[in-house]
């Protein structure tokens, strides 16, 4: 199923005051990631049922979530939207992912309008890597690399691949979609951000789960639309490891170097 099937924004039903439910959704096992639904897919399509109820031109700011439990492929599931507050400039809502009368993904976002500001401080941040000709990166083998791979092309030009014992603990690279969508919304960058491995799998010498605890990210504006075949720019690193967790800190660039989005994950791994 192609990536803009899946971000339709859905049939929202208000349920109470600021408050709305989709229509029962499906997500097929091609975008799967061990026994859950790839965790970037969760996040786009509840990102999509939030800002369906934005009726202004305020844009996302900070998009919180935390997958709570795992998310059934092929079976059906709902997503929860409530508005906790509108103000002038900045509104607040929470969402989640319902699947058999149980939470499963949880987010938290912001959106806020453009205001005037005397404070003007402009992203000097550039990745300085050179765009690649074409993907170089994991293949895809039954029973190690998760399905959803397949609807992506990655390039790495810092780090290895997962599960073969490298020293590195960062990765720096490009990604896009394999098949490119209509256009690069929100949607699809938060889908798309996610797909990069957790960096630490490849210090690790035998295949491993791993599962993102809590994910933020912050989004940059303005920054200028791209192709919808264009690399993104990408590199994280690892802030501090142990105990079975790690945390890690990204920056996203588009095609023109313009920071479009900072993004930081606690992640579990049983090794």
């Amino acid at each position: 199923m192609h990536i803009d099937e899946l971000l339709t924004p859905p049939d929202m039903k208000e349920i109470g005051p600021q408050q709305w439910r989709s229509e029962p959704r499906l997500i097929p096992k091609s975008w799967s990631q061990g026994r859950t639904a790839f965790g970037g897919i969760s996040a786009g399509m509840i990102y999509q049922a939030i800002v369906s109820q934005v009726t202004d031109e305020r844009v996302l700011r900070a998009y919180t979530t935390n997958f709570v439990g795992p998310l059934q492929v092929d079976f059906p599931f709902t997503v929860e939207v409530n508005c906790l507050r509108s103000g002038k400039n900045v509104s607040h809502f929470t969402a989640q992912i319902v699947q058999n009368h149980r939470v499963c993904v949880f987010v938290q976002a912001c959106f806020g309008q453009g205001r005037k500001s005397k404070i003007h401080i402009a992203s000097t941040d550039m990745h300085g890597m050179d765009e690649p000709k074409k993907a170089k990166f994991i293949p895809l083998i039954p029973k190690v690399t998760p399905k959803f791979f397949q609807h992506f092309e990655l390039a790495i030009e810092k780090g290895g691949m997962p599960f073969l014992g490298h020293k590195d603990s960062a990765y720096h690279g490009f990604i896009r979609y394999k098949k490119p969508p209509q256009y690069i919304s929100d949607a699809h960058l938060i889908s798309m951000i996610d797909a990069w491995p957790p960096t630490i799998l490849q210090q690790l010498r035998w295949p491993a789960p791993a599962s993102t605890v809590s994910w933020n990210l912050e989004f940059l504006h303005p920054h200028q639309e791209v192709p919808s075949n264009a690399w993104f720019a990408y590199k994280a690193e690892t802030r501090q490891a142990g105990n079975g967790y790690s945390h890690t800190e990204a920056t996203i660039w588009n095609q023109y170097n313009d920071v479009i989005a900072l993004s930081r994950q606690t992640v579990a791994v049983f090794d």
